[in-house]
């Protein structure tokens, strides 16, 4: 038996017993702090044991393995909850890994050493952009975030070995933070304009084959569109490219990796009932998705984030 190398498990940890350490802004000009704001805590779901995969899917990485991680939702009252993949293709039961998270505007899970596995969140909050590493404190990276109104770490964009992040403001200009690998991140750099477009942008590893962590975007006529990674920070992405209609039946599409556990990245839908879905990965450009698989029968309309 295996053990399930993409979650950490670690203790619950509050903001409200941070003490104020200096780190790096993004996008300030005065020193940071550890987040001494709400009461926040955070920590990866628990590994699991279960049958060996697929080659690929655990042990070194290879730059086209896909990420393992559980996924996350935050409901109504904040609370964080984690399933991990089960090992048959679907979720385990939810286990609560957090609390206080009811202000969050985004979160995003990212891997700032590249063992192919999360080591923690980066979260906009009251306008603020934190670090929080699972079972460690939040750090406070910077304000001016309420300008964006998506947030998400795709993995590795720019050819370095930490998680990166895009972030598109009010105007539809999507912009790239490169990750140093300690939480914190480089100043922006523009990567386009006109990404107001889609309701709904997402990604996490490599759909295509070629060891370039991509992204998928949903316009506002459910059509699905791929953008291919360069590995470039100054272009990160190729000419989108149509591979689906009829998305608009969903209500959050979410990556979090393989979650089937082949060492290919998946993708996960809700639909407007509830239930949950999953859309394993093939490694084809032409057609990075297989046919849609249930994983949940319904109740999953109760997570306001899915990440």
């Amino acid at each position: 038996m295996a053990k399930f190398s993409g979650l950490k498990s670690t203790g619950l940890v509050s903001r409200a017993t941070v003490a104020a350490i200096t780190a790096a802004l993004v996008g300030t000009t005065t020193s940071a702090v550890a987040a001494d704001g709400p009461q926040d805590a955070a920590k990866a779901a628990t590994g699991i044991q279960q049958s060996a995969p697929k080659a690929g899917a655990f042990g070194a990485q290879a730059a086209a393995d896909a990420p393992v991680n559980a996924l996350y939702g935050i409901d109504s009252g904040g609370d964080m909850y984690g399933y991990p993949p089960n090992g048959a293709g679907g979720l385990e039961s939810r286990e609560l890994v957090g609390y206080g998270w009811q202000a969050s505007k985004h979160i995003t899970q990212a891997d700032r050493d590249a063992d192919g596995s999360a080591d923690g969140i980066w979260d906009i909050t009251n306008g603020q952009m934190h670090w929080t590493e699972f079972g460690s404190d939040p750090v406070l990276l910077g304000s001016g975030w309420g300008i964006y109104n998506k947030m998400l770490s795709p993995s590795n964009l720019g050819g370095a070995a930490a998680d990166d992040v895009i972030a598109r403001d009010s105007s539809g200009v999507l912009w790239i933070y490169l990750g140093y690998g300690d939480g914190k991140l480089t100043s922006r750099t523009k990567v386009g304009s006109g990404w107001n477009i889609y309701n709904q942008i997402t990604g996490k590893g490599d759909l295509t084959g070629d060891g370039r962590a991509d992204i998928v975007a949903r316009d506002g006529s459910g059509v699905l569109w791929l953008y291919k990674g360069t590995g470039n920070y100054k272009a990160p992405f190729q000419a989108r490219t149509k591979i689906g209609a009829g998305w608009n039946m969903f209500n959050n599409i979410v990556s979090v990796g393989d979650i089937d556990l082949d060492g290919l990245t998946d993708l996960i839908a809700r639909d407007t009932t509830g239930k949950l879905y999953r859309y394993s990965g093939t490694g084809s450009a032409a057609a990075p998705y297989q046919g849609r698989v249930t994983i949940g029968t319904g109740g999953w309309n109760t997570y306001r984030l899915l990440f």
